[in-house]
């Protein structure tokens, strides 16, 4: 019956400690309230007998709800339906460059290094409800795989789609994979723009310098966060195509430019990460993601609807009736 009701001045509740000091009163003054005649005998009067007396208590008791019912008024029972309204006061625009060459089928991380960061970045996207993204992959050269945009079910099915093909030139471009980033994202009007930069090898390819690509990124306010792919040390890597069109792997050892990402990282603002397995990769993407935090600002709208002038009414009918009972049907036994 209450659910959903609030109450405005709870304070008044103290209120409701006059109820037992009046049922206490009541007592202690009831006898008061009849006259008494004292006699030697009854013997010569014929005894009755009558409920009348006993329910007379009734008309303390309709005043005694009729107290209560008015002390949960002055409380002001209310409804409150409250409404929301998000805006957003910082949107956030993020390129994802992604190495697809050959060596990101390396098994160092598993499936592979290339699904491992797939399913991390799925789970990154997913999280990020209220800035755009787009994704950019890069090999011996660079392409937009998904221009920045707010509809993350399309950049989650492109993300699926990325795998490792013959049709890119092979190699890493590292510089053409930043630029074409930041050639997606430069033009943004949002608040913040960021590169997150990913890879597993050297900069040996590609027709623009990775330093070169760097400044550009800092001349147009982007950030870049780069990542190192690669566990340390040796690597199930492939090393060649079989008869059959599969790749042989051998164990290679892993090569990543981690002074050329820490530059990167440094000249834009971000910071440089070593992802070494899946946990450590997944880590990463949670730190960049408390690191750019979009701003929210919730606005809230509250709508009272009072509920105390039914109980008013109530405790009024309540009062009536004791009165009308106290000088009709009780009258002569007050």
């Amino acid at each position: 019956m209450l659910e959903g009701i609030e109450f405005a001045n709870k304070e008044l509740f103290w209120l409701f400690l006059v109820l037992p000091i009046a049922v206490l009163w009541y007592i202690l003054s009831y006898k008061k309230q009849t006259a008494e005649l004292s006699i030697s005998t009854i013997k010569g009067f014929k005894l009755g007998y009558s409920w009348m007396p006993k329910l007379r208590h009734i008309l303390f008791v309709l005043r005694l709800v009729a107290l209560a019912l008015l002390i949960t008024a002055i409380a002001r029972p209310q409804t409150v339906d409250v409404s929301t309204k998000t805006k957003i006061t910082k949107g956030i625009d993020i390129a994802m460059a992604i190495d697809v060459s050959a060596s990101m089928l390396a098994k160092d991380l598993k499936p592979n290094r290339l699904e491992a960061l797939k399913g991390v970045a799925a789970e990154f996207i997913k999280g990020r409800p209220n800035d755009r993204i787009g994704l950019v992959e890069y090999a011996g050269e660079s392409y937009t795989k998904t221009p920045i945009t707010s509809d993350k079910s399309i950049v989650l099915r492109a993300l699926k789609e990325i795998r490792y093909n013959t049709i890119i030139e092979g190699g890493t471009a590292i510089g053409m994979g930043l630029a074409t980033a930041v050639n997606r994202i430069k033009d943004s009007k949002a608040k913040s723009k960021v590169i997150i930069l990913l890879t597993d090898g050297v900069n040996n390819s590609g027709f623009i310098d990775p330093n070169t690509a760097s400044e550009l990124a800092l001349e147009y306010g982007i950030k870049v966060y780069t990542i190192g792919l690669g566990t340390n040390g040796m690597a199930l890597s492939p090393i060649g195509i079989g008869r059959d069109g599969k790749f042989q792997y051998g164990r290679m050892p892993v090569e990543i430019d981690e002074d050329l990402l820490k530059n990167i990282a440094e000249i834009t603002g971000g910071q440089y990460f070593r992802a070494t397995n899946n946990k450590k990769l997944k880590e990463i993407y949670t730190e960049i993601n408390k690191l750019e935090k979009t701003e929210i600002e919730e606005l809230k709208f509250y709508n009272y609807e009072e509920k105390y002038r039914p109980l008013i009414l109530l405790a009024g009918l309540l009062l009536l009736l004791e009165l009308t009972l106290r000088f009709t049907v009780f009258r002569s036994f007050i």
